[in-house]
């Protein structure tokens, strides 16, 4: 039998002697009561016996706790007494009337030794720490008012000693990632975290006030497992406090709080305090006063989950970040996925995706569970390579299949189908879109293996600046990138991101920059002259809030670890800060006759039936490669409405109207065309 167990059946005991006494006490008021005082203190002794338990009975420790008289426990048993034995309301009915079989505070003066009048007070013990429930209707007096133990107190007493059912609807356990086995996957620079937090704790020697341990940083996941780990150390339960669950009313609050810090004294758990949008700023008074006053009123070890900066709270705080595990603690990981080949893939997942090591080797045991209910219909002469090869490109998958939840609802995914053969541009911008792509892909190579890393705390991205008219290829340019590269690639919608309430814009950059930190994302920021615009002098509020708007974005942007990409038809709106931070300025310009003639050749498919296209006429029509794409889409309608080949004409009607649409004069030269002439052979 455990050492739980064997307790539990010995305060079973204690439980019973005790309810005996009680039982010989009330017989004693009953008129015409045969009990003596030598049964009475028999039954005590009994009780003094019994409660020679190591650890000692419930009833015994509570008292010791919550510091009770011996008239508040005896009458805690009373009200307990009521749940465990049926004849205990007969024995108060009989001693009160039959209209009160139920314990009072008027019963208990009579009935146990040294009455204490103080003890109906509000903040004696058995009121303030909600230990009883005391049921007053209309005039009735407090003293003969009905009285009950709380149920998560007879319980307690019971021996069974768990959470509060009125607080469990507010947590979630986290206990789990404080265990060995989850250990193992912390990373070294986030188990020196560990190590710091556990020797500050270890330097304490007055726990009854403990400084609130702040976890900064973007990452809940790597947060939670570094508090799982500390409260690991301690022998202590971790649970999840979502702030914005707590009652906001003064009363519920109250009762609340009390409650809590009743369960500490009861059930010692440490607490991870999260509060999905706590910000440190004046637009969070509530969620700062609600945290302010848990704290205040309830003590233990509290983990706080705040971002980029300490909480200004009343308490003692120490704070510490904690990151994802380093970019090269990822690939070592990725490593052992792949095993002793094929380490280029390893390299390029580190550089892209930013994951916990635990999420890697989840990633990539399932994949390979999935390899492996397929192999048998795969080639066997594939070989060892061709199976390696699959791994990566199903890694890959995997990984943007991870990342793509959180941002699939807070920008528009691009379907990237355009290719290097698709678009159309002069040498120089060509090549510029390739450096992007190829400085994308070697990032593992020259920040970690050639060591620049180390000496760069920002900057780690790619950022570009794509300007040009519209329609010059700006967004197929994007895709072309996304698509060479296997990424995701999202277009931020401004009327999504910009707010008119002050703040608000942070907000949603902030929440689609966090989303896409993970990797496996281009950012695509369309019309960026909107939202990257220069910052104007402060002449009134507005101003300053629309200037702080663009300090936050310069700071994200040159952050961002990623591929972000601004595309703008206005460059010399752009803020000048803007274009120093930027690592390449891609001018598209509007295309040359040559380059024109090129688009019409290419945008057709193969698949539609085509007439005779005089391609050197077509490039005359001074029209941006997006009006080319609009004329074919129509001229192609045109064609299947009268069953025909796209030609000439249906190109020339569909063009008259693309110029009509901008605005553009038209000049009828540019539309008349004959075929030539076909010349007969003798």
């Amino acid at each position: 039998m455990s050492d739980l167990a064997t307790w539990q059946d010995a305060n079973a005991t204690y439980l019973t002697i005790a309810i005996n006494w009680l039982r010989l006490r009330l017989q004693q008021m009953i008129p015409d009561g045969i009990v003596t005082e030598v049964e009475i203190a028999e039954a005590k002794a009994k009780m003094a016996a019994a409660e020679a338990i190591e650890p000692p009975p419930a009833l015994v420790t509570l008292s010791s706790i919550l510091d009770l008289t011996e008239f508040e426990q005896s009458l805690l048993l009373l009200c307990t007494a009521m749940e465990l034995d049926t004849e205990i309301t007969s024995f108060c009915a009989q001693i009160q009337g039959e209209t009160q079989g139920y314990p009072t505070f008027a019963l208990a003066f009579g009935l146990f030794d040294h009455p204490v009048w103080d003890i109906v007070a509000p903040e004696r013990p058995l009121r303030s720490w909600r230990l009883i429930e005391i049921h007053q209707s209309g005039v009735q007096p407090l003293t003969v008012s009905p009285i009950k133990a709380d149920e998560r107190i007879v319980n307690y007493l019971k021996g069974l000693n768990y959470l509060d059912d009125r607080l469990m609807s507010l947590v979630t356990s986290l206990q789990s990632l404080g265990t060995t086995p989850e250990n193992e996957w912390l990373a070294p620079s986030q188990q020196k975290v560990v190590t710091a937090i556990s020797h500050q704790l270890h330097a304490i020697t007055q726990w009854q006030r403990l400084p609130l341990i702040q976890l900064l940083g973007r990452d809940r996941m790597s947060k939670q497992r570094v508090a799982g780990a500390v409260t690991e150390s301690f022998g202590l339960p971790l649970m999840r406090l979502r702030l914005e669950r707590l009652p906001t009313h003064a009363s519920e609050l109250a009762t609340i709080l009390r409650l809590w810090q009743r369960e500490m004294q009861l059930y010692p758990v440490a607490l991870y305090l999260e509060e999905p949008e706590l910000e440190i700023s004046s637009s969070d008074k509530n969620s700062a006063a609600v945290l302010q006053a848990f704290l205040n009123q309830v003590h233990g070890l509290f983990f706080l989950d705040i971002r980029d900066q300490s909480a200004p709270l009343e308490q003692p705080t120490l704070s510490f970040e904690v990151m994802k595990p380093t970019a090269l603690e990822q690939w070592q990981t990725w490593k052992t996925v792949f095993g002793r080949s094929r380490n280029h893939n390893a390299a390029l997942l580190s550089s892209q995706f930013n994951f916990n090591l635990m999420d890697i080797q989840e990633i990539g045991a399932t994949v390979k569970t999935e390899i492996a209910q397929t192999e048998s219909m795969s080639d066997p002469s594939n070989g060892k390579k061709g199976k390696t090869s699959a791994l990566g490109d199903r890694l890959w998958q995997a990984c943007l299949a991870r990342t793509r939840p959180q941002l699939d609802a807070l920008a528009q995914r691009l379907d990237t189908k355009a290719t290097w053969e698709d678009i159309v541009l002069p040498p120089d911008q060509i090549q510029l879109l390739q450096q992007i792509a190829d400085q994308v892909r070697h990032r593992s190579t020259v920040y970690d293996e050639w060591g620049f890393r180390e000496r760069m705390n920002r900057g780690l991205g790619v950022n570009a600046l794509f300007a040009g008219e519209s329609g010059t290829g700006k967004t197929m340019a994007a895709e072309v990138i996304a698509n060479d590269l296997q990424l995701n690639l999202y277009r931020i919608d401004l009327s999504a991101v910009v707010s008119k309430y002050i703040g608000e814009t942070e907000k949603n950059l902030r929440r689609l920059f966090d989303a896409a930190e993970d990797g496996g994302a281009i950012l695509f920021f369309d019309e960026a002259d909107a939202l990257f615009g220069k910052r104007s002098e402060v002449k009134d509020s507005h101003d300053r809030y629309a200037n702080i708007e663009v300090n936050y974005l310069l700071q994200r942007i040159e952050a961002y670890r990623g591929l972000a990409i601004l595309a703008t038809n206005l460059k010399g709106s752009m803020d000048s800060a803007f274009m120093r931070r930027l690592r390449f300025v891609i001018n598209f310009p509007f295309p040359s006759v040559e380059s024109r003639q090129e688009m019409w050749r290419k945008v057709f498919p193969e698949k539609t039936p085509v007439g005779e296209l005089d391609y050197e006429h077509l490039g005359k029509l001074n029209l941006t490669g997006g009006s080319i794409h609009n004329i074919a889409i129509n001229a192609a309608f045109a064609a299947a409405q009268d069953g025909g080949m796209v030609g000439m004409a249906n190109i020339f009607s569909s063009a008259r109207a693309e110029f009509r649409k901008l605005d553009l004069p038209i000049y009828e030269g540019d539309f008349k065309w004959e075929a030539p002439m076909m010349v007969e052979k003798n």
